[in-house]
């Protein structure tokens, strides 16, 4: 059984061997991402195997389905970039719901440290030897309110860690789980009253652009929003302005809602063409990692074991839970 894997990185390679050659699955590597302009490398293959930017649209599917694949394994939880409507039918789409919660939950707690303890900044100083401490004050994270949006399985463990250090907990959730260690309020509210603001929900509809022009304003001044989630969430040029009018105080951010054509790549060589992006990061309140809240050891290798499973569960007709 051989399977098309694309935006293939060096740390993929990996686990998915190990797990591969294990169940009798052959992945051939493509550093490029799929999309229409490049599915016809999938021709001949059983299944193809892809990330949160391949593009997985009509015009995909419809080829994959001409060549005779019927089994898209996302190596990933997020599934926004696939028409599941238009698949139906037609292939079946499995993916990764939980690969490591830690990874997430821990990625975006040290985000907010790095923030409010301005590590990064005092990094780049020592490097110069440079060990002056003026305008590196932060403030404790004791006693303050976070604000999670999203109660399911990161933001439970985003809420245990802040717990730990001794925050007041609010909530937003559709589903609220009332044994949780926090107080459940409307959205409304947990902009309202949160210093801290941290996004673990699923990008939808309804979801999409909920930090907004029209949100901002029911924020508190200087609040620190951190988004491991989904990048679409926030409406950057919304988030922009806010920090322009120092409505919001810091922005932590291991996401990005044009991040497609730039995470994961090194555009170091080039120039930015997204004025958004390279404006928050001229921003000395704002931190930006591409990405790789997920990337732990655990967690590569937890992709790679589930991604197989559900290859063989696909392969055998056999229903699976992880199937969308």
């Amino acid at each position: 059984m051989k399977f098309a894997f694309f935006d293939a990185k060096p740390y993929d390679k990996p686990s998915f061997e190990k797990y591969g050659s294990q169940n009798g699955i052959e992945f051939k590597y493509f550093e490029t991402k799929l999309n229409p302009d490049t599915v016809d490398l999938a021709k001949g293959y059983d299944g193809v195997c892809v990330f949160v930017n391949d593009t997985v649209n009509a015009q995909v599917i419809d080829k994959l389905y001409e060549f005779g694949i019927r089994i898209v394994a996302l190596r990933c939880a997020g599934y926004n970039n696939v028409d599941l409507k238009h698949a139906e039918g037609k292939l079946r789409v499995l993916h990764v719901p939980a690969y490591s919660p830690y990874a997430v939950a821990e990625h975006a707690m040290a985000l907010l440290l790095t923030s409010v303890r301005r590590i990064h900044k005092a990094y780049i100083r020592t490097k110069d030897f440079n060990f002056s401490l003026n305008s590196l004050t932060g403030f404790d994270l004791h006693g303050k309110t976070v604000g999670v949006v999203g109660t399911g399985k990161i933001g439970r463990i985003f809420m245990n860690i802040c717990q730990g250090f001794g925050m007041n907990i609010l909530a937003y959730d559709k589903f609220p789980d009332q044994s949780l260690p926090c107080k459940y309020v409307s959205l409304e509210e947990l902009f309202a009253q949160s210093d801290i603001i941290s996004f673990h929900c699923p990008l939808t509809a309804e979801t999409h652009n909920m930090l907004n022009a029209d949100t901002i304003p029911l924020l508190k001044k200087g609040v620190v929003i951190v988004n491991t989630s989904r990048g679409a969430l926030i409406d950057s040029e919304a988030l922009l302005e806010g920090i322009k009018s120092r409505k919001i105080g810091a922005a932590c951010l291991d996401v990005y809602d044009e991040e497609e054509s730039i995470f994961f790549e090194d555009n170091s060589g080039h120039i930015m063409n997204d004025d958004t992006l390279a404006r928050l990061l001229s921003m000395p309140n704002v931190i930006v990692t591409s990405h790789q809240a997920f990337l732990t050891e655990e967690a590569l290798d937890n992709i790679a074991s589930t991604t197989v499973q559900n290859i063989l569960c696909a392969t055998n007709c056999e229903d699976c839970d992880r199937e969308l």
